[in-house]
């Protein structure tokens, strides 16, 4: 079922089969994502008891949805478009067989640095490709993600490194905003001596003339020591995906 609602008419029908049976109707919907395996309930929910839970026994995994299932019919289209800040930097297109293929490096990447399911990864980007690639990444093998706003003070990042004991801290040495120029990585280092729990912390090197400190490895160098493919995590359907905090 490929929901497409073109008039009031329509979207008072779809209402209408959505009251009388919620189940049906989100059965359907969930008919067109990949599942490794099916689900046997569609919903067990009770807000009164705060109890939500969708798709049961269900087993997927939102990385192989957002990317696998594209590749054969359209692999060649573009998943992204980035346009830079700077108007004199290059914008990108990335499609979703290039995208798949850094995710899957990527992936591989985290998995060699000891990372598996259910471990914490903290992501702290600017508004690039890469911090998509980043969480895609981590939805792959099963890790749960944390994305910290990279407009954060490093006692911020801090903390919520600290409450999800994340593993790992992908980060990018600059972040641009308009004609300024923030050093994210020095936010990060600031942050990163109070965090034990962090065991590498991996750097996408926007200024050439970057050198990272021992110890710290950088995207560009790492991930091509790897391949493109990667089978992705069978996931159930109530598994954790990433873990949000507040702005404030």
């Amino acid at each position: 079922m490929h929901l497409k609602i073109s008039s009031l008419e329509e979207y008072e029908k779809i209402k209408k089969e959505l009251v009388l049976n919620s189940s049906s109707f989100w059965s359907k919907i969930a008919d067109n994502f990949l599942w490794f395996k099916k689900w046997n309930r569609v919903m067990d929910c009770d807000l009164s008891q705060g109890k939500i839970s969708w798709f049961l026994e269900g087993k997927t995994n939102i990385s192989s949805n957002c990317l696998d299932r594209h590749l054969e019919r359209n692999g060649d289209k573009v998943a992204i478009v980035w346009e830079a800040n700077d108007p004199q930097e290059k914008n990108q297109k990335i499609t979703y067989k290039e995208l798949h293929e850094q995710v899957c490096q990527l992936a591989n990447l985290l998995i060699a640095r000891g990372v598996k399911k259910g471990d914490r990864v903290c992501i702290y980007m600017p508004m690039i490709p890469q911090g998509v690639i980043a969480m895609l990444a981590c939805a792959r093998i099963g890790a749960v993600h944390c994305v910290v706003f990279a407009g954060f003070s490093a006692k911020a990042l801090a903390g919520r490194i600290q409450d999800c004991g994340a593993k790992i801290l992908i980060t990018a040495d600059l972040l641009f905003r308009g004609d300024k120029k923030i050093e994210l990585f020095k936010i990060a280092e600031e942050a990163l001596q109070s965090c034990d729990s962090v065991e590498s912390t991996i750097v996408y090197r926007r200024d050439e003339n970057f050198v990272a400190p021992s110890k710290t490895l950088i995207w560009q160098d790492e991930i091509q020591k790897f391949p493109k493919e990667n089978k992705a995590e069978i996931m159930d359907s109530e598994d954790p995906l990433f873990v949000l905090y507040t702005s404030g």
